[in-house]
């Protein structure tokens, strides 16, 4: 980040332009609520005045939105390359899940695999895609997650199934259990409530499922008339958010009802949406395999682009509660990983608290001063 003296006048002018925006709605609140409460009628005020002051103030909060949201967030901030851990032997690297204490589960394209990665994209453990007993054979998992319990689920999509790695077997390497037979699985994921999220491609639904302690499906549910799922990702509220291979990014509710398309709610178009992920905050991640791009939608304000340049197949997408962006990249065979925040994501103790003194006195590292760098 630049922080020259041209930086520093920037920075100034924005903090005095909120101030001033501060300064004049709390005047005119002052003005206008006693009068307003009391008052009959509205004097000379008409209603076009009142539309036009609404359409203004919304435009104005669009703006501010946006002011915010590109403080906060980097673009083309690479940290790392993690190379392909299954080597250059298959195929890119495809699937990607991050956990909350920091480890990376990573498939790739025709390997029967799935790689346990620290955050720095060390091996800490390898496990091999394949069933045992009677019908031993070799599997390709195409997507990978893991459990509320801890255990990894992956999607396979050749054999139509979602297995589930249980490491407390008799066995010293634990066992693979094929616990549902899926049309065509592409991309896996698991909701807040601890369902399982499977985007069935062939069939166009995703499903979701439960699983008692003794691997069987419970509460089964399927979301049909998609067009070509790919991967999905749970949503804070209880939701789930999926890519269609055919251009767009669709958003359902915990009780699966359709809240929005991205690219209707955003006016965003398209290529091919491959990873998508959501973070702490809510807001939406996508990796566009043919544009080359990942975009954040914000829960409020316009998309903005994470990373624009230096990615040539991004496919699976996962996001780290320290504001680290993980991208798949079949193209380059490795994990790219971004730093798409200023800052670990902020919570303030109370969102709803006035915008403070409209008249602030600059105390001692307060005030209109340079922002130190984070």
């Amino acid at each position: 980040m630049d922080y020259t003296l041209e930086s520093s006048q920037q920075k100034e002018k924005l903090l005095k332009t909120i101030y001033a925006l501060q300064l004049k709605s709390i005047a005119t609140l002052q003005t206008a609520s006693p009068l307003l409460s009391h008052q009959h009628g509205m004097g000379m005020v008409t209603q076009h005045q009142v539309q036009q002051l609404a359409d203004k103030a919304k435009s104005l909060c669009g703006d501010l939105d946006n002011i915010k949201n590109l403080l906060h967030y980097r673009q083309d901030d690479l940290v790392r390359q993690i190379p392909n851990p299954a080597g250059s032997r298959y195929g890119g690297v495809s699937g990607i899940h991050c956990s909350p204490d920091g480890s990376i589960y990573v498939t790739a394209e025709s390997a029967p695999w799935v790689h346990v990665l620290s955050s720095t994209g060390r091996t800490l453990q390898s496990l091999s895609c394949r069933q045992t007993g009677k019908e031993s054979n070799t599997f390709l998992p195409e997507d990978v997650t893991v459990t509320r319990a801890g255990m990894v689920a992956v999607a396979d999509m050749m054999n139509g199934a979602v297995w589930v790695f249980n490491p407390h077997t008799s066995l010293s390497k634990g066992e693979w259990i094929k616990i549902r037979k899926v049309g065509s699985p592409r991309g896996i994921a698991v909701d807040s409530m601890g369902k399982i999220l499977v985007a069935d491609y062939a069939q166009s639904q995703v499903h979701s499922f439960a699983l008692d302690h003794a691997f069987k499906t419970l509460n089964i549910h399927s979301v049909p008339n998609l067009q070509g799922p790919r991967y999905i990702s749970p949503a804070p509220n209880g939701g789930f958010v999926v890519s269609e291979e055919c251009g767009d990014v669709k958003v359902f509710t915990s009780s699966r009802k359709l809240l929005c398309s991205l690219s209707s709610k955003y006016g965003h178009q398209f290529g091919n949406p491959a990873g998508v992920c959501v973070d702490m905050e809510g807001s939406i991640m996508v990796a566009d395999e043919q544009h080359r791009t990942v975009h954040l939608f914000p829960e409020h304000g316009a998309p903005i682009c994470l990373v624009s340049a230096g990615l040539r197949r991004p496919i699976g997408l996962a996001c780290s509660s320290l504001g680290h962006l993980f991208v798949a990249d079949a193209g380059e065979n490795c994990i790219k990983v971004f730093k798409y925040r200023v800052r670990p994501p902020y919570s303030p103790t109370n969102p709803g608290a006035p915008c403070g003194d409209p008249n602030p006195t600059p105390r001692r590292g307060v005030g209109l001063v340079p922002l130190q760098p984070h």
